[in-house]
């Protein structure tokens, strides 16, 4: 029978840019090494989290060169298993949100519209922003002739873009029909913003994460750079926050690493390990 390792039952939560690699998207070998000592030592389970595509996150779980690996990908639209090669859990819009979504930009000028799903990107006549976007997905691109003929299954998030006056508008147009009942609104940029399902964000796929492997919450953390990350590091039992986060995300970490450029995972690795072995 194979002895139990320490750290099996615990589970860490890892935003990618910014947090696991470096400010250059580098992995320090600082943190390689504190992730395999805590996987493949004393067993502890490491997940990727992150906006990012399943393809987009690959290259990154691939450079960690786990043995299995699952990912929280698109915002927590979805949780992905590498080693089965599968999706796990999804979240996806209804139908209702994409009538009303497909209602407006329809009749909408001077905005492109694309859709993300687990496998492909779906755009209508792309405007040159709209497909330099896509393809930073490393997802597949569709291409359609008007709104109605998009599909509507596997809906993750819808995003916007086009000039600020035009997208603010537009906004604000979208928040009005939804009055906060089925959708998260969040601008990603001047020009860009996007919509998820309502409840949609890494803390509650790292908790559906925690479900599948059987895993207490007291023995999860997680570690995040920005904003985009509060909702992951409210959900756990130990979140961390890496040294260059702003301040007020600091507020929320019961542990602030050093900066992502001197290997802010390995700080709270170590910290688990010598609490608790």
């Amino acid at each position: 029978m194979n002895e139990k390792k320490p750290l099996s039952g615990w589970l860490i939560a890892s935003d990618i840019d910014g947090t696991l690699n470096n400010k250059l998207r580098r992995l320090p070998k600082r943190n390689y090494d504190a992730i395999h000592k805590y996987t493949d030592e004393l067993g502890g389970h490491f997940i990727l989290a992150s906006g990012r595509s399943i393809e987009s996150i690959r290259k990154h779980f691939k450079r960690l060169n786990l043995s299995s690996g699952i990912c929280i990908f698109t915002n927590g639209a979805g949780i992905y298993d590498y080693s089965e090669e599968k999706i796990l859990w999804l979240k996806e819009m209804d139908g209702e949100l994409i009538a009303k979504i497909k209602g407006v930009i329809t009749s909408f000028r001077g905005v492109n519209m694309q859709v993300v799903t687990p496998d492909a990107v779906l755009l209508v006549r792309p405007t040159i922003p709209a497909l330099i976007l896509a393809a930073n997905s490393r997802l597949e691109k569709r291409v359609f002739t008007n709104y109605e003929s998009l599909p509507e299954e596997q809906w993750c998030k819808v995003i916007f873009i086009g000039m600020p006056w035009k997208i603010d508008k537009l906004e604000k147009i979208l928040a009005d029909l939804n009055s906060g009942d089925k959708s998260n609104l969040m601008r990603s940029s001047v020009c860009s913003f996007e919509v998820v399902s309502k409840g949609t964000n890494k803390g509650v796929a790292v908790a559906e994460v925690a479900k599948i492997l059987s895993i207490e919450k007291n023995c999860t953390a997680a570690i995040g750079d920005y904003f985009n990350d509060y909702e992951m590091l409210k959900s756990v039992g130990l979140p961390a926050v890496c040294g260059q986060a702003p301040k007020e995300m600091k507020k929320i970490g019961k542990i602030v690493t050093c900066s992502c450029n001197k290997g802010a995972v390995a700080d709270l690795i170590e910290y688990i390990i010598k609490k608790h072995t």
